[in-house]
């Protein structure tokens, strides 16, 4: 389980296999020391295995294997070396939970449509100047499938990264990157185009299917 606060972008160090299997080597910035064999970590949002953790200066680089299903519904499969990911470890009894519940269980794939910057007006508080630093608004398509867990003020993942939804449109619908967020994250490098891996919130997810499922037994 996981919050979606990326805690680390770790880049691809190398990639085999093919489009059943592949093995996937990720430097990063984490003590190899937390990390064992069998350690759930959320890369770029989908939850991955370590196989493997070798020691290297300034953190350690560490194997994933992603299989046929993984490859087929994430951006997993089109990871190359020199590509940065978003990286997070698993959730721990007594960790601050400051996203949202997230599971690192990928529905599919969303798709920026636009993306324009918003930039804070002159007589912030903080006298840092005259305007705050640009964030930026990214409208995404989600697949029609997931379209309808999608709510506004609601939460997804995107890219492992928690975001509140402002607002909802159809099968788009509007997120909100702070300068900060930008920063210490991949979202700084999205363009118009590029497909991200949605997951979507775990209560919309099993509410609807709930409801299904009660509208299956009652009598019309």
């Amino acid at each position: 389980m996981f919050t979606g606060l990326v805690s680390d972008v770790g880049r691809v160090a190398a990639v085999s296999g093919d489009s059943k299997l592949k093995r996937i080597a990720i430097d990063c910035a984490y003590d190899p020391a937390g990390i064992l064999i069998g350690a759930s970590i959320a890369c770029a949002g989908p939850c991955l295995t370590a196989v493997t953790v070798t020691p290297r200066e300034g953190g350690c680089t560490f194997e994933v294997d992603a299989a046929a299903e993984t490859l087929a519904r994430t951006t997993v499969g089109t990871w190359a070396p020199g590509m940065r990911v978003n990286l997070e470890r698993s959730l721990k009894i007594g960790d601050e939970l400051g996203g949202h519940l997230v599971t690192g269980h990928v529905d599919g794939l969303a798709e920026i449509v636009a993306r324009e910057p918003v930039t804070g007006q002159a007589g912030d508080a903080s006298g840092a100047g005259d305007s705050w630093a640009p964030s930026e608004r990214f409208v995404l398509r989600a697949p029609a499938a997931l379209a309808r867990f999608i709510a506004e003020k609601g939460s997804v993942c995107l890219d492992g990264t928690s975001l509140t939804v402002n607002g909802v449109a159809g099968d788009t619908f509007t997120v909100l990157l702070i300068p900060h967020t930008l920063a210490v994250t991949t979202w700084g490098e999205r363009r118009v185009g590029d497909r991200l891996n949605l997951e979507v919130d775990l209560i919309a997810r099993y509410a609807a299917r709930l409801t299904e499922a009660r509208a299956a037994v009652e009598p019309g």
